[in-house]
């Protein structure tokens, strides 16, 4: 399972540890990735993901996860949020019966 953001990609980086002698390991920066479930009531379902601590607080800044995706460019998202992205301006053009 990839440690990697399900809305915005964000992934592990590498880099290095330096010591006082200024000698470089190898070193893994990990993105913080949280198992979140988001209610959607436009979709009426509850929508399960894993996602990066800043995200979340994105996510939280936007005023949830409709409007964070529909505010968002496609090319920022993953395949999947854009799934969703597409699912929901589906739901919100279609006639209420």
């Amino acid at each position: 399972m990839a440690r990697r953001c399900a809305l915005t990609g964000k992934e592990v980086q590498y880099g290095h540890n330096v010591s006082h002698s200024m000698r470089a390991t190898n070193r893994r920066f990990e993105p913080n990735i949280q198992k979140v479930t988001f209610s959607s009531p436009v979709l009426g379902r509850n929508i399960r993901l894993r996602v990066a601590a800043r995200t979340l607080r994105t996510v939280q800044k936007k005023g949830g996860l409709e409007a964070f995706l529909l505010g968002t460019r496609d090319e920022k998202l993953m395949p999947e949020a854009v799934r969703l992205k597409r699912q929901i301006k589906k739901k919100l053009s279609s006639p209420r019966a």
